[in-house]
């Protein structure tokens, strides 16, 4: 056999401008996300807070999984694929934020605007 025919692998190759996360980022990823899916379920279960204080929670525990997911499971970070990954998110959330808050300012006012007066007078 020659020298070419031997293929050496090395598992320390990754893409250009990939990351792949270990096992270890995987386990705290994985476990963050039971934790911040467990306790808003145990808040709601229970009942031990107000609604709408248990409603804010579980949006600010949301959001925290999601930038969980976004560095451990999706390795989002300043240095993943020379920063092009970071702003494609940051502008994605910019837009969705834009929408989001346009939308609910329209039907703001679209609801103060537009609701009938009942003490009209009446022509006839």
């Amino acid at each position: 056999m020659s020298g070419h025919d031997t293929h050496e692998h090395h598992d320390d190759h990754h893409e250009e401008g990939g990351y792949h996360g270990s096992y270890r980022d995987y386990l705290i990823g994985f476990i963050a996300s039971v934790i911040l899916t467990a306790i808003p379920f145990a808040l709601v279960m229970t009942g031990v807070l107000p609604v709408q204080a248990t409603a804010i929670i579980i949006v600010a525990f949301a959001a925290v999984q999601m930038v969980v997911h976004m560095i451990y499971f999706l390795h989002l970070h300043p240095k993943s694929e020379g920063g092009w990954n970071m702003l494609a998110l940051l502008f994605t959330i910019v837009v969705v934020v834009i929408a989001v808050a346009g939308s609910i300012w329209v039907m703001w006012h679209l609801n103060t605007n537009m609701m009938p007066v009942h003490n009209m007078p009446s022509f006839g």
